[in-house]
């Protein structure tokens, strides 16, 4: 994709990375991406909580938190072991960043998974002294993983960053679990 298209897609390396937190009643990951150019300097750190939802037509509810401390995660997408510490309390809610997940059976025992914000929700914070308007939404398989995310100007409501041209398009590479 990024190949085929490098006005439209930068070419980034993914990591979710299952965390042990909120064990009671969901499952909970660390996301990070880098530019395959820079890969040791990643950005955009956001842990994702799945839970079964309230609403019976969703299956699952997600919810975002950011990293008090971005900097203290860099780099544990592919360095895990700066997870070990990580607690609830060193995250900040993101209280308006929620979707929904509806799950569509395909052909042969394959499942995907959509995930859109709820109605009439804002996904919107403050990083750095500005304030963060963002789009959320994915689709994944088995073996792919379909992201929607992107930032919208405040001002006029349009995309400036993120898939705006359609989403990016990851293949899963690894898989990861709890140790």
């Amino acid at each position: 994709q990024a190949i085929a298209e490098p006005v439209w897609y930068v070419h980034l390396r993914l990591w979710q990375r299952p965390v042990n937190l909120f064990a009671e009643d969901s499952i909970t990951f660390f996301a990070e991406q880098a530019n395959v150019i820079t890969l040791d300097q990643p950005y955009r750190q956001r842990i994702i909580r799945l839970r079964q939802s309230s609403d019976s037509d969703a299956t699952v509810e997600v919810q975002y938190y950011m990293p008090q401390d971005p900097g203290a995660l860099k780099g544990a997408g592919d360095n895990p072991a700066l997870l070990n510490t990580l607690t609830s309390e060193q995250l900040d809610l993101l209280p308006g960043c929620i979707l929904t997940v509806t799950q569509e059976k395909l052909p042969g025992d394959r499942y995907k998974f959509t995930a859109n914000p709820l109605p009439e929700t804002s996904c919107s914070f403050t990083y750095l002294g500005n304030s963060i308007h963002v789009s959320l939404g994915f689709a994944a398989t088995a073996t792919e993983f379909h992201s929607y995310d992107k930032g919208i100007d405040p001002a006029t409501g349009k995309a400036t960053w993120g898939a705006i041209m359609g989403p990016y398009r990851y293949t899963k590479r690894n898989q990861y679990s709890i140790r």
